[in-house]
């Protein structure tokens, strides 16, 4: 098979190492034509690091980058026909916003005429016709961002990055722009890899997003995949609240007796092979209820509870761990050193080998699937 022949829907395929001063990364990434797939992680995981391998902007050591069936392993940034849109814009002061949306054009060498019906276009696409003759230092927030969408737009490329671009940006600015990202996506079907810290960002788009820690791509999927079923407990800690608390499993005939360190008790059907031992019981927040119908347990003392206005945010002391759970406003009656007994559907826990509890390892989640 050619190398550089993509399967299926595919715009983009990597598989690269790069070695930095106590730092390796290596990745595989598949990324499909049309989406939009969000790259998330901590600061310092190489989600940056990898755009500029993408975008030419940095070499790796080995290891090959396939976009729309040509290889660009080696090309200057010039001819990947790759966007890039930075955290900080990086805007040209010295040009108007005109100025900026024409940079690519002019460095194409599209012809004057073509060149001022794409401005147009551009400037009536992201609402800027009344600012193609102002200074970008005049400009807001958010009208600079329109800019720097525009000007990496205005080239027609086959893919575009955003590294963080609405992270300088207020709380209802930042949901205003990705709504209209995404709109725009929609209009153009362009291709992005859209790379974010907060995991609220990387969920609203509703496509597929991948999970970087270290330099690796832990887990990818889409959004709802991914959040529902992590792959290491470093995953489900990093997109949403997880608890993740010490458990014992002890098999009787069949089904699974999962012991905290509480001393709750609860039972689960498991597969026949799965091996009795301690692991790390995973559940969401939003699936611990003070319903007395739910068949899990947990029973812990309220150390804090927060009213979010929709319902409240308890933090509970579980034996030796502590519990968060998001709770309705029907249970108001609940204080601070209150004792409380939370329930929750067995069958929507995950367990991980307790081997890697920080996630630092290969750790998989055990198939806890019910019915098998």
């Amino acid at each position: 098979m050619n190398e550089n022949k993509l399967s299926g829907n595919e715009q983009l395929r990597l598989d690269i190492k790069k070695a930095y001063p106590g730092f390796q990364m290596e990745v595989a990434l598949k990324v499909n034509r049309g989406e939009i797939f969000s790259l998330v992680g901590p600061s310092g995981c190489g989600k940056t690091t990898l755009l500029r391998l993408i975008a030419g902007l940095e070499q790796p050591d080995r290891g090959t980058i396939v976009l729309d069936g040509r290889e660009i392993t080696t090309l200057p940034p010039a001819h990947r026909r790759v966007g890039l849109v930075f955290q900080d814009y990086a805007l040209f002061p010295h040009l108007t916003v005109a100025g900026n949306i024409e940079y690519g054009l002019k460095v194409q060498r599209l012809p004057a005429p073509d060149r001022r019906q794409r401005l147009a276009e551009l400037l009536a696409l992201f609402g800027l016709e009344g600012l193609a003759h102002r200074q970008i230092q005049h400009l807001s927030g958010g009208e600079k961002q329109r800019v720097a969408l525009a000007r990496a737009l205005a080239p027609k490329p086959l893919l575009l990055l955003l590294d963080e671009p609405f992270s300088a940006l207020d709380y209802s600015l930042r949901q205003r722009l990705r709504q209209e990202l995404k709109k725009l996506q929609a209009k153009l079907g362009f291709t992005a890899i859209f790379v974010t810290h907060q995991q609220e960002e990387a969920l609203s788009f509703g496509g597929r997003l991948g999970v970087m820690e270290n330099g690796r791509l832990v887990q990818a999927g889409t959004a709802e995949e991914v959040y529902e079923n992590p792959a290491t407990p470093f995953v489900a800690g990093f997109l949403g609240e997880a608890n993740l608390l010490p458990c014992s499993v002890e098999k009787k005939k069949g089904r699974a007796r999962i012991r905290l360190g509480s001393n709750d008790c609860f039972t689960l059907p498991l597969p026949e092979n799965f091996p009795p031992g301690e692991y790390l019981l995973m559940m969401r927040p939003e699936d611990l209820s003070p319903d007395p119908a739910l068949a899990g347990r947990v029973t812990g003392k309220i150390e804090t509870l927060e009213y979010l206005g929709s319902g409240y945010r308890l933090e509970g002391r579980c034996g030796a761990g502590i519990i968060r759970a998001f709770i309705a406003k029907k249970y108001r009656n609940l204080r601070e050193g209150d004792q409380i007994t939370l329930g929750f559907d067995p069958r929507q826990i995950k367990l991980f080998p307790a081997s890697a509890p920080d996630g630092g390892g290969p750790s998989r989640p055990v198939d806890n699937s019910p019915g098998i």
